[in-house]
């Protein structure tokens, strides 16, 4: 009998580490290992914090590849699917303030093109306020579309792979939002 609880013990142990290794915690908030897009198997190929003033935490982004890279301009070049997981850690990130830092980060954007409506349709997309908490994912799906979702919900989508680098190159580019959260997207 104490064979039997010896091994249902270390049985218990061993699928609670293997749980826990499909999980990786980026600034306090978990991100899976995996991710799915359009049918495709993706990894965490790294993650972290976006601040403000050096000081003031705004979200926790993850970049999810096929394969692991921390080659900025082939992953923004690339027609394969990808995505980036944003998760506020402040009341202070507004749809106001998120959609302004778009904005801007189109307009430092090194690669790909946008167009001004797609500021306006982000607009539309994200027309509910924003909450300590929430996610914003954005997952390209080669040859398509860069997929929109907010809390598990879509929300709309921008087509085309000259959109998915321009976004892309937001948090990658030659002037990314943050350069340290760009180091920290391509790998750890």
């Amino acid at each position: 009998m104490k064979t039997f609880k010896l091994f249902m013990g270390l049985m218990l142990l061993v699928s609670t580490g293997s749980v826990r290794a499909q999980v990786k915690t980026i600034e306090g908030t978990e991100f899976r290992a995996e991710m799915m897009i359009n049918d495709q198997k993706t990894m965490l190929n790294g993650g972290g914090l976006r601040e403000k003033l050096g000081f003031l935490d705004l979200y926790v982004g993850a970049l999810y590849l096929p394969s692991k890279s921390s080659d900025a301009s082939k992953i923004i070049m690339s027609d394969q699917a990808m995505g980036i997981r944003i998760v506020i850690v402040s009341a202070l990130v507004t749809r106001e303030r998120f959609i302004e830092a778009l904005e801007e980060g189109f307009k430092n954007s090194s690669a790909g093109k946008y167009a001004l409506n797609d500021i306006e349709l982000f607009k539309q997309y994200l027309n509910d306020p924003f909450n300590k908490g929430d996610e914003i994912l954005l997952t390209y799906h080669p040859g398509d579309a860069v997929y929109l979702y907010k809390n598990g919900s879509q929300r709309g989508s921008f087509p085309g792979l000259a959109f998915k680098q321009a976004l892309f190159a937001i948090w990658l580019g030659d002037r990314p939002a943050q350069e340290s959260l760009k180091e920290e997207m391509l790998g750890f």
